[in-house]
């Protein structure tokens, strides 16, 4: 059984379609991250989901019960408010079991319930704080752990980590997709971060002008994006445009609007053409003939700059600007003004014809 199905779902406001003809499927067990940019839908289709909104059209079902007319309290979903939501005037305690007095758990289960879920987030010995006593990041964990105490059929959560500041963010990315995969719950989450996309789920919606662009596993998206518009909006790229060039020593051949002859790992047909290669695939020389059977460009650096981990640099070709960015290793670094050489392997090289520019 699906643990969510949409099929054709439309949602209009005024004039405006926010969800279009809408349809996918979530399996039990499995988190799916739904994103894009602002105003693509998602929020909508999370409020879909919750029952705030209601379908113009289509059919939605949990757990292959279908949710038209279902108010959101009838839906047995957890949703985790990207602000948390938590009572002030509460405890922790108070706060995760709140849900479970208004489900009719029994009375002698809540204490133990709230122990399981305290212990679940590693909150052992916080029931008796309120909210104002405690960090963002244990807020947010008071905040899942309500949640999940109902075991709820699914589990909706808003931009979960976006209230938090960038490096317990990060530490965070991990711990709540242990905790996630610790319950075997079925969770969605909604957001415009490509890290948290990326770290939690299992399988991304990438969402555009009310639809699925593409759906598939963060590796399938992020090396194999179907249209630019996925190429783009998911990590870094750099492209170059031109025109199907034949074949030289075997290899496909793109001519870029610069003259630039790019050797590609697979054939295409005849017709204009868009190749993107991601930064961190370029390799940057100040001598030498570059990687072996690669293809190599020349260039002058116009912008370097230590992130820490990682070098991030600008380079001046012929055919634009473009973004290299190499781990931050021992040895001579590369400067503004420096002359170099960038090399690329031509399976490196995503592909996306003139028709699915967008």
């Amino acid at each position: 059984m699906k643990a969510l199905a949409f099929d054709a779902v439309t949602k209009t406001f005024g004039g405006t379609v926010a969800v279009d003809h809408l349809s996918f499927d979530v399996a039990p067990g499995e988190t799916v991250a739904i994103l894009g940019p602002s105003g693509c839908g998602k929020t909508t289709t999370l409020r879909l989901i919750a029952g705030f909104e209601e379908p113009d059209s289509g059919r939605i079902e949990i757990a292959g019960e279908s949710m038209l007319g279902r108010r959101p309290y009838e839906r047995n979903i957890g949703l985790l408010f990207q602000h948390y939501a938590l009572f002030p005037h509460m405890t922790v305690a108070e706060n995760v079991g709140y849900g479970l007095k208004y489900r009719n758990w029994p009375k002698p289960e809540i204490p133990r319930r709230i122990r399981e879920m305290l212990a679940l987030v590693r909150l052992e010995g916080f029931d008796a704080r309120r909210p104002g006593q405690l960090s963002g990041g244990q807020q947010q964990r008071v905040a899942l752990a309500r949640v999940l105490a109902t075991t709820p059929k699914l589990v909706l959560l808003d931009e979960p980590l976006s209230a938090l500041d960038a490096k317990l963010r990060e530490e965070l990315r991990t711990e709540l997709k242990q905790i996630l995969g610790a319950v075997g719950s079925t969770n969605i989450v909604v957001t415009h971060d490509q890290d948290e996309a990326m770290s939690l789920a299992d399988r991304i919606f990438v969402m555009n002008r009310g639809a699925i662009e593409q759906q598939g596993s963060p590796d399938d998206i992020y090396a194999r994006p179907h249209t630019r518009f996925v190429a783009d909006f998911i990590g870094r790229i750099n492209w170059f445009h031109g025109q199907a060039g034949g074949q030289a020593g075997g290899s496909s051949m793109l001519i870029t609007d610069a003259g630039t002859r790019i050797a590609l790992a697979q054939a295409i047909d005849a017709g204009r053409w868009s190749i993107g290669v991601r930064p961190e695939r370029m390799m940057l020389s100040v001598s030498g003939p570059g990687a072996p059977d690669s293809n190599l460009l020349a260039g002058k650096v116009v912008e370097a700059v230590n992130m820490g981990a990682e070098f991030h640099y600008v380079v001046e070709a012929a055919d634009g600007r473009i973004t290299v960015v190499e781990p931050n290793r021992s040895g001579v670094r590369v400067r503004v003004g420096d002359p170099i050489r960038l090399s690329f392997r031509p399976q490196d090289c995503i592909l996306i014809g003139e028709a699915r520019e967008r």
